[in-house]
This record gives C-alpha cells, structure tokens and sequence, in this order.
C-alpha cells in the first residue's frame, strides 16, 4: 500500500471508524461502557504497541468535532438553571482547590522544581465532562438528579480548571497581577451568562420561526443545520475568552432544548447520528495519545502516586461538601468518582506545560497517562459497583 494511501484522508478516516467499531465489541465483550473499549482499542493501534495511526492533525481535528457535538448533544438535556445552583459551586471550587494542592505537594516532596509541581497542580484539577455525561448517557441516567449534579458541579469545575490555567502561566512566566486574575474571571463568567441568555431568548425563538417558514418545510434539514452552525459558533466563542469550547456547545445545547419544532427534522434526532461517529473517534483518540513506551522506573512511580492523589483528592474534595450539603452517601461518591477524569483536559495542560519548556518529558508522559487511568476508572466505577449498588438501594 502505498504512502499516499495510507496518509490519504478517506484512509485515516475509515481506520479511525473501524477502531472504533472494534472498540464497541471489546467493550461488549467486557460488559464494560464502550469508551473504555474506545480507549484501549485507541492504545493498541497507536505509538504504544501496534504504532499504526498516531495522533496528527487530521485526527485532532475529528476529536475536537467530536467533543463539541458530544457536549451538544449532552446539553439538549439539561435546563440552564440545572447548573446555575450555588451547590454546585462549591463542590466544583473545593474540586479544583483540594487535587490542586495534592498535585503540588506530591510533585515538591518528589523533588521536582516549583514550575512542575504548579502544571502538575493545575492538570490535577481538570475534570473531562465529556467522559463522565458520556457514561451517564450510556447508562440512561441523564435526568436523574445526581447526574444534573454531576454535570453542572463538572461544567464549573471546567471553568475554574482553564482559569488555574490561565493564572498558572502567569505565575510561572512572572506576569500575574490580581487585576489579570480579575479579568479571566469576568470575562469567563459573563461569557456564560451572555451565551445561555442569549441562546434561551434569542437563538432558540429564531429556530422556531425558521421552521414555520415555508422554505423550512421543503427543507427540513435547514432549521438542524442552522442549529449546529450555532452550536460551533458558540463553541468558537468560548474558546475566544479562554474556556473550554466545549463548554460553548453545551451551552447551545441547553438553550435549544425546548425548542419546538413542526416541520423540521428533530434535533436531538439530527445531532446523534453526528454524535456516533465524532464522539468515538473523539474517545479513540485519548487511547492514540497514549505512548507506554515512554515509562521509566521513575516516571512510573509518580505515574502510581499521581493517579491515587488524582482519585482520593477528587472523590474527597467533591464527595464531602456534596454530602454535608445533603447528599446521600452514594450520590456524594458519584459525584466524587463523576469528577474524577482528568481526559483531554489534563492532556492539555500537560501539552502547554511541555510546549513552553516547564515541564520534562517523562512529567508529560505521567500526566497523560495519569489522565487516562482516571478515565477509565470512572466508567468502571458506575457500572460495576456504585449504580448497582444505589439501584439495589433503590424503593421499588
């Protein structure tokens, strides 16, 4: 086969599906959800054992779509007052603050330099909201109220993660000041509250009057095709004041949720066809970013301790205060563990820390496997003892 060939779009594109497909069936043959078998199926083909696809451009770019449609798609399932509750801020604040310090502490008492153990902190506080709603999805308990606490607690927590970003680059290249703390906060915070408003009022009517049009009605396809046109530009919009664009796509998502729509195709209807390819390819590609080769005695030893810090801090710093606000004991683990994935948003971090010569290789190459244990484990977690567990518990 020749190079042009196998580097060819239509290639890479029909390889990518078909390790996803593969990953649906070790996923099935584990009873496990089918992002676990996306993952692994994703380090198996990638740098870490078979070295048959790696992760280019071309194959971020699909990631990326994935993530955004998948958060959409999240969204038509949630109202915006579902996460604008004090509750969970203070689950998401405590979240960020306690594996922050439990990253910073462990990297310091390994004896690496204050540079690393301040992006080791701030890839500690990430949660992947895409992994965990994924699995609620999957397991049909996304109108449960746990789940509405999952999802709003991680969407904030989002949030704050790309502020301690932001402030993080700052402290390491000695430009903080307070005031640019100030502005990220302002700037983020408006930025939801001018979308969702913006989205419920504006947007969501516009759809409505769209599918009444006669045009609409010989093409039912229009008002869905506008929809996700929003969705992106919402996304574009998030990622412009330096949040996650994801966090723009569910926005979106929420606002259109109640749309009502008679002649055009339905968009929740529309969006999951996109979500099946996109999003799989999207979670194969966490296991392509993958490279095991990488590990040495030392990067494995803080690769073991980071991924405990990683867990107890969240299931501690989110379990607690979600139980001394009234939780039962099983919703405060779930919201716990539901945080617990660090995914792309870690892997990110850890790649800007790599980029701009704060952070060594081997630091990398634990963050981003870090990342991925956590992943994992969240998905096993739900479906093999804490759901179960609270079903049994269940009246009826």
């Amino acid at each position: 086969m020749s190079t042009e060939i196998v580097t060819s779009i239509e290639f890479q594109m029909s390889l990518l599906l078909f390790i996803a497909l593969a990953g649906y069936l070790v996923a099935s043959r584990l009873d496990q959800s089918a992002v676990i078998g996306e993952i692994l199926v994703g380090i198996v083909v990638g740098p870490s054992l078979l070295g048959l696809i790696t992760y280019t451009d071309f194959v971020a770019s699909l990631a990326a779509l994935g993530a955004v449609i998948l958060l959409f798609v999240i969204g038509l399932e949630f109202n915006l007052r579902d996460i604008l509750d004090v509750r969970y801020a203070v689950i998401a604040l405590a979240g960020v603050i306690v594996p922050w310090f439990g990253g910073y502490w462990l990297t310091l008492a390994l004896g690496y330099g204050f540079s690393s153990a301040v992006f080791i902190g701030t890839a500690m506080t990430a949660t992947s909201i895409a992994i965990t709603a994924n699995v609620l999805r999957e397991m049909g308990m996304l109108s449960t109220p746990v789940a509405r606490a999952i999802i709003g607690t991680a969407v904030i927590d989002d949030v704050l993660s790309l502020m301690a970003l932001s402030i993080t680059v700052d402290v390491v290249s000695g430009t903080f000041s307070l005031l640019s703390v100030g502005t990220v906060v302002a700037k983020d915070v408006a930025f939801i509250l001018i979308a969702g408003y913006a989205g419920i009022r504006f947007f969501a009517p516009m759809l409505e009057r769209v599918d009444r049009l006669p045009f609409a009605q010989r093409y039912p396809e229009f008002v869905f095709i506008t929809a996700m046109m929003f969705a992106f530009l919402f996304a574009m919009g998030a990622e412009a004041v330096g949040i996650s664009a994801i966090i723009g796509a569910f926005i979106a998502g929420m606002s259109f949720r109640g749309v009502d729509l008679t002649h055009s195709h339905d968009l929740k209807e529309g969006a999951e066809y996109l979500h099946i390819i996109f999003a799989a390819i999207f979670f194969v590609s966490l296991g392509i970013l993958v490279d095991i080769t990488a590990l040495t005695p030392d990067i494995m030893l803080l690769l073991v301790l980071l991924t405990l810090v990683a867990v107890i801090t969240k299931v501690a710093g989110c379990g607690i205060p979600a139980r001394l606000q009234g939780m039962s004991v099983h919703d405060s683990l779930a919201v716990g563990f539901g945080m617990g994935p660090r995914g792309e948003v870690a892997m990110i971090v850890a790649l800007i820390g790599l980029n701009l010569g704060l952070l060594e290789g081997g630091i990398y190459v634990a963050i981003v496997l870090m990342s991925l244990i956590t992943t994992v484990i969240t998905p096993i977690v739900y479906r093999n003892w804490l759901f179960r567990k609270m079903d049994r518990q269940s009246p009826g």
